[in-house]
């Protein structure tokens, strides 16, 4: 049997090996922060075994330059690394003590937490001492608190205050929560380096094509009522409405990837629609300067994945209420709205907004203050017909869309800064 991290000394308190698996979806929501750093950066990979798909998955995300050392669950880590090849033997170091790891960039446990709350606390707090200046500590635990022993709740008390981010992965046994914790500022200039995340709301369908998790339970529902139906009614043909609407229901919340244009200086469409205004106005909520401001309708037949403009920080988030008016006039400018403002790498000031229309009634947001958003990452939607406002320094900003035109978030670039 192997030996577990917690058995020697300097380690963290870790779940017990054997009775939780990461699967593939969570090794990789645990290292997609060091996949999409194009570096160089530094990760320290705490509790990792030789069969660790979380090992395996960081190993697969080192560039050149990169550098990462594992604290290693079990003496198979080292013989393991030694069969890779050169590349990794000089980009990989393993440590058998925390003690003999430095700071780094990202550092990653390889294991849910478990035990009682205080536990989950004191692992934190020695592996934040590890994390470099503007560095995450990404960890994950048991979704199911009766799991975890009290772990479950202290972290997410922990992410409550120092979260950026949070990945709830329904495909593992048991389904665990990803925490992206970050306990120093970081610069938005980082943010310029990532590509888009992957994260586990969006459900692969085929090809390029995901669904979102709020698609995959809305059909859950809707094909739950017509097996309800069906069996407390078997003679009525009323289950065989809920049946038919699975489908389209979720094919509203389709999600494609798509590809997001290189230049630093565009800007592309947080959503897909029609453009229905390009006007310049000012708005003392954001700063106190001028804007250009793109209004793009989103109907019913279009993705309402909503994706980031340009690169950059998460600098504020608030939502305003008001009415829920036909987005395609002017009234909707009242309507209930949320407001994601983000702080680019040049330190200007980005704002997109999530407008809900007539039959929008949901908006969801991803990306908490202190989040690092990539150029064309997803960071929300809007459920049903809606609007998406982009506003940009209008001192900065060239419109390259007029009103009309159609738009496909993260792809099409709609303006470009100067």
């Amino acid at each position: 049997m192997s030996q577990h991290p917690t058995d020697r000394p300097g380690a963290p308190a870790l779940g017990p090996l054997g009775q939780i698996r990461i699967g593939d979806r969570a090794a990789r929501t645990l290292t997609t922060e060091l996949a999409r750093h194009a570096g160089p950066k530094t990760a320290l990979l705490v509790g990792a075994s030789a069969d660790s798909l979380v090992l395996a998955e960081a190993l697969d995300a080192l560039l050149p330059g990169d550098k990462l050392t594992v604290v290693a669950a079990d003496a198979g880590v080292a013989g393991h690394l030694a069969t890779l090849g050169s590349f990794l033997a000089e980009r990989v170091k393993v440590v058998d003590d925390l003690a003999a790891a430095e700071a780094a960039d990202l550092v990653i446990v390889a294991e849910p937490v478990v035990g009682s709350g205080e536990e989950a606390r004191n692992t934190v707090e020695q592996l934040s001492k590890y994390v470099a200046e503007g560095g995450l500590l990404i960890i994950a635990a048991v979704a199911l608190p009766g799991l975890s022993g009290g772990a479950t709740d202290e972290l997410d008390r922990i992410a409550a205050r120092q979260g950026v981010g949070s990945d709830l992965v329904l495909r593992n046994t048991p389904p665990v929560r990803v925490h992206r914790l970050r306990f120093t500022d970081v610069d938005p200039a980082v943010a310029a380096k990532l590509s888009p995340a992957f994260r586990p709301s969006s459900v692969p369908l085929y090809g390029t094509m995901n669904i979102d998790s709020n698609g995959v339970a809305a059909a859950g529902i809707a094909l739950g009522a017509a097996a309800f139906l069906k069996a407390t009614r078997p003679k009525s043909k009323a289950w065989v409405l809920p049946a038919l609407l699975a489908a389209p229901v979720a094919a509203f919340f389709r999600d494609p990837e798509r590809e997001v244009p290189a230049d630093p200086s565009a800007v592309v469409a947080s959503a897909d629609g029609k453009v229905l205004s390009v006007e310049h106005i000012y708005d003392e909520r954001f700063a106190d300067e001028e804007f250009l401001r793109v209004a793009v309708f989103l109907s019913v037949f279009d993705v309402h994945v909503n994706r980031a403009p340009v690169a950059g920080k998460v600098v504020d988030y608030f939502v305003e209420d008001g009415g829920y008016a036909n987005a395609m006039k002017p009234e909707a400018e009242h309507n209930v709205a949320a407001y994601t403002v983000l702080e680019t790498p040049d330190r200007s000031r980005v704002v997109v907004a999530q407008r809900t229309g007539l039959i929008a009634r949901r908006i969801v947001q991803r990306a908490p203050i202190g989040a690092l958003l990539a150029k064309g990452e997803r960071f929300g939607l809007i459920r049903f017909g809606s609007r998406t406002d982009v506003y940009l320094p209008a001192d900065k900003a060239e419109a390259l869309v007029a009103p009309g035109d159609r738009v496909s978030g993260g792809s099409t670039v709609i303006a470009r800064l100067r």
